[in-house]
């Protein structure tokens, strides 16, 4: 007996990207549509599939088919934690089942990316012939209406967070066709006052010039038709711009913008954001593939350094995002989720991933970063003096600037103690 399959169509700002069949028993496959495989002007899906990535047209032309999981582009597409669990509780699903999820959340997904069911008589015969031994059929129509409208969005990462629409002041949960165009951020259960350490750290990153989205601190009391969450004894959420999103869309002007994560351009999973990759990878895609090579490197290792200075130890390669702003040429995306971690991990003292062959940030000196620049193919004559100039902004501005930043008492003493302790190099 052939085996059922139902059928995701994938399209980019209206065009055409390609399909997931996803199968009673669990097997899910991507393929690519003919249509995209063979447009020389087509849209960048992901940097592996951009005409001049090695082996794109290889990877294109192949059936991608995993058990379960997605292929890695579209698991990282997803919820992780919090708010998987909430979606997939409210479907009735195993959270682990990914078809599933991303058919419900395929309206709005982070970047431009649409997931839409088909039905079976919209099924082309070229893709059919690919899964000759399944039969189409069409989704259970009560599948999408188990929660109407409610948390039909997906944010990537563990973070309980929302993408919501703002007007006059008041944030509401994206619903119906709008789009949301701030990602807020309720306060953690485990941690204390993250969103005043998260505005608190983007703040100081930004004085020292690092490229960050419009952000607030926003009143609970203004978020509304949240879902039932628990919530600790706080006032305030962290609101940050979505820049996947334009907020004024013009006839020429789409409102998505494409993005991917680093972990997608590198085709691995969420699970393995801490230990499949370096940030010599991340430079060398960078400097060889962005639109302006040199401008993101130079930012790139300005981040860096703001990281071991502010003592976040979670920049992993979901952190890291590549931006379509054009549909095609990748840039490095603004910052996000810079957050002191040191203070809610008692003896948290490295990187997420590799820099110059270690992870310790009280090792960490000039020539490391020097050893991280020519492994990654950059001359260290353009990454030095960025490192110098933003070491010279936070000891001229930082001390001062952080007395009216919102952050814990308890916690911007640990970080000025951070300072004390850094190498000699960078210590103030």
């Amino acid at each position: 007996m052939s085996e059922s399959m139902n059928v995701l169509e994938l399209t980019l700002q209206g065009e055409l990207v390609g399909y997931v069949a996803g199968y009673q028993n669990g097997r899910n496959v991507l393929s690519f549509a003919d249509e995209f495989k063979q447009n020389s002007n087509r849209l960048t899906f992901s940097l592996t599939t951009h005409h001049d990535f090695p082996r794109s047209e290889q990877l294109l032309s192949e059936n991608h088919a995993k058990n379960q999981r997605l292929y890695p582009v579209l698991s990282n597409l997803l919820p992780e934690g919090s708010l998987r669990e909430l979606i997939a509780q409210g479907l009735k699903v195993h959270p682990d089942n990914e078809f599933n999820i991303l058919s419900y959340l395929g309206d709005d997904l982070p970047g431009a990316l649409v997931a839409r069911p088909m039905t079976p008589d919209e099924l082309p015969d070229s893709l059919l012939c690919k899964h000759e031994n399944a039969k189409a059929v069409a989704f259970e129509q009560d599948f999408f209406a188990q929660q109407g409208r409610e948390n039909k969005f997906s944010l990537a990462g563990v973070q309980m967070k929302f993408s919501m629409k703002e007007k006059d002041g008041r944030y509401n949960l994206s619903q119906g066709d709008a789009l949301g165009d701030w990602i807020i951020k309720t306060p953690s259960t485990k941690h204390k006052d993250v969103p005043l350490n998260e505005y608190t750290a983007m703040k100081l990153a930004s004085l020292v010039g690092v490229e960050v989205p419009d952000m607030k601190l926003v009143d609970l009391d203004k978020l509304d038709n949240l879902p039932q969450i628990n919530l600790p004894n706080e006032k305030q959420a962290f609101a940050i711009k979505r820049f996947d999103r334009n907020a004024f869309p013009t006839d020429s002007q789409d409102e998505r913008v494409h993005m991917e994560d680093f972990a997608q351009v590198l085709v691995k999973y969420p699970h393995e954001k801490y230990n499949a990759g370096n940030y010599e990878q991340i430079a060398r895609v960078l400097y060889a593939f962005s639109g302006n090579g040199v401008a993101d490197v130079q930012q790139f290792a300005r981040r860096l350094l703001v990281n071991i200075l502010l003592a976040n130890g979670d920049a992993h390669l979901k952190n890291w995002s590549l931006l379509y702003s054009d549909r095609i040429t990748p840039r490095l995306s603004p910052a996000y989720d810079i957050v002191t971690t040191s203070v809610y991990f008692e003896n948290e003292r490295h990187f997420a991933l590799n820099l110059g062959k270690t992870k310790a940030w009280y090792d960490m000196s000039y020539q490391h970063f020097q050893r991280w620049a020519e492994k990654s193919g950059i001359p260290w004559r353009l990454i030095k003096p960025h490192l110098e100039d933003t070491l010279q902004k936070a000891k001229d501005l930082w001390p001062q600037a952080i007395h009216g930043l919102p952050m814990r008492d308890e916690h911007k003493a640990t970080l000025r103690i951070h300072w004390g302790n850094l190498h000699e190099d960078f210590k103030f």
